[in-house]
């Protein structure tokens, strides 16, 4: 039995509106306590070290159109030889390091990458100094950028910076600033 074309454009448009519903209400949390987990404290009267202010441009600048495709990339560097292991766990680090910060400055921007496939490229960096030169660009562009340290691995290396993360963004600024780098 044939199906003509009204039904399947039928079928096709409950299938997707159910898609799109199940992804929006697996995308909100569901209570207040998951939003802020409790954080158990050895000493009650220490008071925690506020984190050094993080320069930014106009992160809520950056704006995708309906078919931009957007990407994050992870620029890792290559001097330290280190382990998949570790690269990926630098490379998550860095990942929740401007999902966090883009979450809360531009959460339309955050929501166009997941639906686009949440794009995430690794690339080879050369030295921290090529990290620092790339983050500064980015961050003139006012793309989203962190890197992460590591002090065990870095440490008969020069610098402290692993990991250098840019985006999520349009592809085609993101590739302005790392266009020239190769994947690793």
């Amino acid at each position: 039995m044939a199906l003509d074309t009204a039904q399947l454009a039928t079928q096709a448009l409950v299938v997707l509106t159910s898609l799109y519903v199940g992804y929006r209400i697996g995308a909100r949390p569901s209570s207040e306590e998951e939003l802020e987990p409790e954080v158990a404290m050895d000493n009650a009267e220490e008071e925690p070290v506020p984190e050094e202010p993080i320069w930014d441009g106009d992160l809520a600048a950056i704006k995708a159109g309906m078919t931009d495709q957007c990407k994050m990339v992870l620029v890792v560097r290559t001097d330290l030889k280190m382990k998949a292991g570790d690269i990926s766990c630098q490379c998550a680090k860095a990942t929740l390091a401007c999902y966090k910060t883009l979450q809360e400055k531009n959460p339309k921007l955050v929501r166009h990458w997941e639906i686009t496939g949440q794009a995430k490229i690794a690339l080879k960096g050369k030295s921290e100094e090529q990290l620092m030169e790339l983050e500064a660009i980015a961050k003139s562009l006012n793309l989203c950028a962190r890197s992460v340290s590591d002090e065990e691995l870095t440490k008969n290396a020069e610098g402290s910076r692993t990991v250098l993360a840019i985006g999520p963004a349009p592809i085609k600024l993101v590739n302005e600033v790392t266009g020239e780098l190769r994947l690793l």
